[in-house]
């Protein structure tokens, strides 16, 4: 790596906290004052909640660069490495020649949503903190996943705001090269590239190991990822859900995909762009890099993930049924969750286990530990929200000054119930998970490495 690249890394801040949006959007207006001739920041488009979504264009080198955070919301990590580069590019000309880029730069993307995770944002960085303060919007609400599609069955042209200004930036800028920035909340590292590049694999692995987070070497995020190389897999868009359902025989395939597709397959088709997504986890257990042997073959892992997973929805589905007619229905918890704990195609999975070779024979650690440890960690997120769904709509009574006591009994009766299955799962987490808390510094450090190794590579 170039030695101007490797002082940049050298000097990333000892970050302790995640910025909240207000936070971020102040910076950029700082930035904009402090650099007037090198930055411009400009309203793209409002949010749904009608906030304005802010980017920045930082330079004027010959080819344009679009980079942002927070495609999901509870994925912050992203904010903070662009927060460091964007005063970087601004403070160093030399930098600014070097990549040759025109910067396009949007911190926090679902920046509504973002709000309703700050308070974890601050810490404690612990399993509960975490689930008990997590927010992840449904599918169609979903900023990076409601660009619209038309393939075969499919026809999705529901775009919502935000999505709706990306498109527009994209089609105006045309950028050669996208980042996407998103992470996972436990595991290792992993990444997606939308082209193959097999002269940088090592050297993305190795940002990695350089500040010791593992890799992810467990199962792969969704069954239809095409692995090109150890922790590195090709892009993933919804043709590819839609063609693996087919495959194994799913139903109303259209029915069950109920999103548009991705920024990257957009702008893919826009201009061509080359996409890089990097996954990196708030926690980890180092069985996720465990290569060994384990006691169990993979089938029978993913089978009795698979099983425990449908249970638990179907929890999710009773516990809603309490106090759902009594939820409004924008209640953002609640249309997550009613989506999240749909039938997703499970028994197209079912039919690939079954099928595949590769899961008759023995389960490594890392992905005994992922079917049956990590299943039961993101389900913990579901049941944090629907403590938060019954949360909201009793905070909305006492606000409002509502005095329906069936409402009220039914809520409080499913938010009971659903703090109990939450703290109960945490308990039997913090009993089984040998966790570590990553140094956000470490997580910046991974993907700003791979943002310079891929934007070096790119701009020529």
């Amino acid at each position: 790596m170039k030695s101007i690249f490797e002082q940049l890394l050298k000097d990333i801040p000892d970050y302790q906290v995640f910025l909240t949006p207000e936070e971020l959007d102040q910076s950029s207006r700082d930035l904009e004052k402090s650099y007037p001739d090198i930055v411009s920041l400009f309203e793209m488009g409002k949010t749904k909640n009608g906030a304005p979504l802010l980017c920045l264009k930082i330079g004027s080198g010959s080819q344009n660069a679009l980079m942002f955070g927070c495609p999901h919301p509870n994925e912050p990590i992203g904010t903070m490495m662009l927060e460091y580069l964007t005063r970087a590019l601004c403070e160093n000309d030399a930098l600014r020649g070097e990549l040759d880029y025109t910067w396009y730069i949007v911190k926090a993307w679902d920046r509504d949503g973002l709000e309703l995770n700050e308070k974890w944002l601050k810490g404690p960085y612990t399993l509960y903190n975490y689930s008990r303060n997590f927010f992840r919007p449904a599918g169609h609400k979903q900023v990076d996943w409601t660009f619209p599609i038309d393939y075969k069955d499919l026809h999705f042209h529901a775009p919502i705001p935000e999505t709706q200004a990306m498109m527009k930036l994209i089609e105006e800028i045309k950028p050669r090269f996208i980042y996407s920035l998103h992470n996972a909340g436990f595991g290792g590292a992993y990444w997606y590239i939308t082209d193959p590049t097999p002269d940088l694999y090592d050297e993305m692995r190795l940002t990695a190991k350089q500040v010791d987070v593992p890799l992810h070497l467990g199962e792969p995020e969704a069954p239809y990822c095409k692995q090109l190389s150890p922790a590195i897999y090709g892009m993933l868009g919804i043709r590819e859900n839609y063609d693996y359902l087919e495959q194994y025989g799913h139903p109303n395939i259209a029915d069950t995909i109920k999103v548009g597709t991705s920024s990257s397959d957009f702008a893919k088709g826009v201009c061509n762009a080359f996409t890089l997504l990097t996954e990196l986890p708030y926690f980890y257990d180092q069985r996720i890099n465990d290569l060994s042997d384990a006691d169990i073959t993979r089938a029978q892992a993913a089978l009795e993930s698979l099983d425990w997973h449908e249970q638990a929805n179907q929890t999710v589905r009773d516990t809603l049924g309490i106090s759902k007619e009594y939820m409004d229905a924008d209640n953002p918890f609640l249309l997550a969750l009613e989506a999240f704990s749909e039938d997703h195609g499970d028994d197209a999975t079912r039919k690939m286990i079954e099928t595949n070779p590769e899961f008759a024979k023995t389960a490594t650690v890392a992905e005994k530990f992922d079917n049956l440890t990590l299943t039961k960690f993101y389900q913990s997120l579901s049941y944090g929200m629907l403590v938060r769904a019954n949360e909201t709509e009793l905070e909305k009574m006492k606000t409002q000054g509502g005095t329906d006591l069936a409402r009220r009994k039914a809520l409080e009766k499913a938010y009971a119930k659903a703090i109990l299955l939450h703290q109960e799962l945490v308990e039997w987490l913090e009993s089984e998970i040998h966790y570590q808390v990553v140094p956000i510094r470490k997580l910046v450090y991974i993907q700003l490495a791979n943002g310079l190794l891929y934007a070096d590579k790119l701009k020529g």
